[in-house]
């Protein structure tokens, strides 16, 4: 980390401000204006294409992670100091939340109630639990190559472009199922304004568990070869 850690909690508060809000506006249009305003991969776009463009411009600084799974699980896998961890929790979480703010300001009440995830119809918790938890480790096992492993033919500029593509795939294709957050900050900061706690924990223990356990599978996988598999 060639940065302060202070400059790096601006750029990780300030970055997840930008997704947020780009995926948020994309739930607000669906609920002020309608649903034929915005497609469903237009939202997913949002989301995707929202943290795409945040870490092209902050993750030069804070290593854009943006979402508090991500970096538990950087951690996990040795790319990240883990003394550093909670800070960059609270700057996560203080940057989401005012992308909700906006959305409060901007929009109707209906809006920020919206923003809150749930499983999707005929969908049970433990169901929605084990689709995050996928969608998770795939998006840190995913992060750790591109933006970490210079082995990769595809590390380092290609890094925002895929991590994105993860997320708006994972929205586009998981997300009508599990509620597609991928994020306990995403979950955690329109629970924070709404206090609709319900379904809450599915989206703090499945995004957490699959960073975790992607982090783990993948320091396994590709830090411990052999030197001759190298």
């Amino acid at each position: 980390m060639e940065h302060p850690l202070s400059t790096r909690l601006a750029a990780e508060a300030i970055g997840t401000f930008i997704f947020f809000f780009l995926g948020f506006s994309g739930i607000a249009v669906v609920v002020d204006i309608g649903a034929e305003a915005i497609t469903p991969l237009g939202v997913a776009a949002g989301f995707g294409f929202g943290l795409a463009l945040a870490i092209a411009a902050f993750g030069h600084i804070s290593g854009g992670h943006f979402n508090p799974a991500v970096s538990a699980g950087l951690a996990i896998a040795g790319r990240f100091p883990s003394r550093d961890v909670v800070p960059y929790w609270v700057a996560q979480l203080v940057g989401g939340f005012g992308a909700v703010l906006v959305m409060a300001i901007v929009y109707s009440s209906q809006v920020t109630d919206a923003l809150s995830t749930q499983p999707g119809s005929g969908i049970d918790d433990w169901a929605a639990l084990v689709l995050e938890i996928i969608g998770t480790a795939i998006l840190t096992m995913v992060i750790l190559t591109v933006a970490t492993d210079k082995r990769a033919p595809w590390n380092g500029v290609m890094a925002p472009f895929l991590i994105g593509l993860v997320i708006f795939t994972a929205a586009a294709t998981v997300g009508p199922a599990s509620g597609g957050s991928f994020n306990p900050a995403r979950s955690l900061d329109p629970v924070l304004y709404n206090q609709e706690w319900g379904d809450v924990w599915i989206y703090i223990v499945g995004p957490f568990a699959g960073a975790i356990l992607g982090g783990a599978a993948w320091a396994y996988l590709l830090l411990k070869r052999a030197p001759a598999d190298t």
